[in-house]
């Protein structure tokens, strides 16, 4: 896990600054997000999100315990924070989409990069927790019938935290830098 782990970041790395060059290149970069909704909506997925680390620090330390019931329900919380995430960053998407938003295109007349960016960084993410849902669901259902041990719902909360750790770069450098004043 740590392995990928390293790599992944590696990757997120080189997202992450790709994106911070063509800002800092493009004179004419947009700044979409308002504070409300925008801000606001992001700052709540990332609530979401940060609690579902919380939760999942809880399966962990009930699965050390050997208590496989509590376990299941700390992981079951961490997906439902996970899918929630998704779920307020599709409607996000959906409404940038309607908006004009696309991958090549800008309907604020700034650089068609940012669509292409934002989307590129914001949906590798978005993967990535679509990905530790399913892996969390896997966990907890083997965890539940003693498939499965404490060092595996460990591992498990390596790559969730690591997620949530990615997100920790990606709301400022996107969306708290891009405000709309």
């Amino acid at each position: 896990m740590w392995l990928f782990i390293i790599s992944d970041a590696l990757t997120f790395t080189v997202l992450l600054v790709a994106y911070s060059y063509s800002r800092l290149t493009n004179p004419n970069w947009s700044t979409p997000f308002p504070i409300w909704p925008a801000i606001a909506l992001s700052s709540t997925m990332s609530v979401i999100l940060l609690s579902s680390s919380l939760t999942m620090v809880m399966g962990v330390a009930a699965a050390a315990r050997g208590d496989r019931r509590a376990t299941v329900k700390w992981i079951l919380f961490t997906m439902l924070g996970g899918l929630l995430f998704i779920v307020l960053h599709s409607y996000e998407w959906m409404h940038l989409i309607h908006d004009g938003l696309r991958p090549f295109s800008n309907p604020w007349n700034g650089s068609p990069l940012f669509g292409a960016t934002f989307f590129g960084v914001t949906g590798m993410h978005m993967t990535h927790v679509a990905i530790g849902v399913i892996y969390l669901g896997i966990i907890a259902t083997g965890f539940g019938r003693g498939k499965f041990t404490s060092e595996d719902v460990e591992v498990s909360g390596i790559y969730w935290h690591f997620v949530d750790l990615v997100w920790m770069f990606v709301f400022p450098l996107i969306y708290l830098m891009s405000v709309k004043y």
